[in-house]
């Protein structure tokens, strides 16, 4: 069992930047890849970016490829989310999940995750 707990949402101007994290409790949590996704108001739930369980290896959705960086830090079993030159169109809920699965690639799929976290907004004005 892994418990999620998402921080760091807020309202930015374009352009700007935030960092969310991700606070992991429970067993085994080096062994999970954690991924991030994104709800707007209206549309599904998104996939953004994903890092393997040891931190070595990172996807990101083509929409936030080189403006968001995926991170984690086992020891503390934390993972962030730094996104730079927000966006209005990235407002939206984010959340965390974790899930175990060998290719990374199919963790674009929100089937692929076992636990989610509750979210947390994150507003850019325009």
């Amino acid at each position: 069992q892994v418990q999620l707990v998402e921080s760091g949402g807020g309202l930015v101007q374009a352009g700007g930047s935030l960092r969310l994290s991700c606070a992991a409790s429970g067993r085994s949590f080096s062994s999970y890849v954690i991924g991030w996704f994104r709800q707007a108001p209206g549309k599904e739930r998104e996939f953004v970016a994903l890092i393997s369980w040891n931190g070595i290896a990172t996807y990101y959705a083509d929409s936030v490829n080189g403006r968001f960086t995926i991170a984690r830090d086992n020891a503390s079993n934390t993972v962030l989310l730094k996104m730079n030159s927000l966006k209005p169109e990235d407002t939206a809920v984010y959340y965390c999940a974790a899930g175990q699965f060998g290719t990374l690639r199919v963790g674009e799929g929100r089937n692929r995750y076992d636990y989610w976290g509750q979210g947390t907004q994150v507003t850019v004005s325009s």
